[in-house]
């Protein structure tokens, strides 16, 4: 895997020298590779630029298509436009629905949100969105992000339905530039899908258990002048009227 670093702009001359042993290191890297198979071509550009987790599929096809498939047009392609740009900045603030194995039913319509902030200096840029990037997206769609602002915090909320088999599901979800470079903290969705009923049952077994509860002893009576419990009556000793 090859990192790239961003060149000081500070040095034209050694980001130029820079550029130039980036540019040499992929050209040695991908001379042997002779493949003309679509997919594999994709993983081979993936990986030279870093990894799928920063150049996602969709992306990686797309440089690829506008450079008839040529491997090394497609790179070059790729550093002419991203190398240079610095990617926004996102945090994760909190995940505030559930805990991270939640319980549910069987094809089951729930909201799933994140509240997130722009944790960079400078305004994310029109046309960023959050997207699935691994595992099941549980039939989510994208979600267009606005110019957040530095400092400023959203909360992104997208509606999925759960799959029809019960087990446990994850999905990753992750912001994108407009040109599809992932950026910000990943997000989780982690399912455990149970049968049908089976939550409802749960539910009344814990309410029986509350009312097969001991109840609590009654408080007993005490005299504030005196230090000790006062007794509390016994009608059957008690002397009857007028006794006294």
């Amino acid at each position: 895997m090859i990192h790239l670093n961003r060149m000081d702009v500070d040095n034209v001359e050694g980001g130029v020298n820079a550029s130039l042993d980036i540019e040499q290191s992929l050209l040695q890297q991908f001379s042997c590779m002779g493949t003309t198979d679509k997919d594999e071509l994709i993983q081979q550009l993936q990986k030279l630029l870093g990894s799928p987790t920063q150049l996602n599929h969709s992306t990686a096809a797309f440089f690829l298509d506008m450079n008839n498939w040529n491997l090394q047009a497609a790179i070059c392609s790729y550093l002419d436009i991203e190398t240079p740009n610095v990617l926004p900045s996102m945090s994760l603030l909190s995940d505030p629905d559930t805990s991270e194995t939640e319980n549910i039913e069987p094809n089951t319509r729930f909201q799933k949100s994140w509240h997130i902030s722009n944790s960079g200096n400078d305004t994310w840029p029109v046309g960023c969105y959050i997207q699935c990037s691994d595992g099941d997206s549980f039939g989510g769609e994208r979600v267009q992000l606005p110019p957040l602002q530095p400092g400023h915090g959203i909360h992104v909320a997208i509606v999925m339905n759960s799959p029809t088999v019960p087990g446990i599901y994850q999905s990753k979800w992750r912001a994108c530039t407009p040109s599809g470079s992932y950026f910000g903290d990943a997000m989780w969705t982690i399912l455990t899908v149970v049968e049908q009923g089976t939550i409802e049952l749960t539910e009344q077994l814990s309410h029986f258990n509350e009312l097969g509860a001991i109840p609590p002893l009654e408080p007993q009576v005490t005299n504030p002048f005196f230090p000790f419990t006062l007794p509390k009556e016994n009608k059957d000793s008690a002397p009857p009227d007028g006794m006294c």
